[in-house]
């Protein structure tokens, strides 16, 4: 019996794309990358679901520097 393969995020992250892109059909990526087409269903939905966060995080993460820098200046 053969081991599990464990894909890098950067990997789920490419065939994501090309899945979300629709160029080809989920059957033609699960062949070229030799995955399940359930998995890169599964990628794709956590990329799309995933994908605000993105900016959520980066909105967040420049009003806590920009609030670090008004405490700063303040003391």
């Amino acid at each position: 019996m053969s081991k599990r393969r464990n894909h890098d995020a950067g990997f789920k992250a490419r065939v994501a794309l090309e899945a979300v892109k629709g160029e080809r059909t989920v059957s033609e990526l699960a062949a070229e990358y030799g995955v399940h087409p359930t998995m890169i269903h599964t990628w794709k939905k956590a990329l799309l679901e995933g994908s605000s966060d993105i900016f959520e995080r980066g909105g967040k993460k420049r009003s806590e520097e920009h609030t670090s820098e008004l405490q700063s200046l303040t003391n």
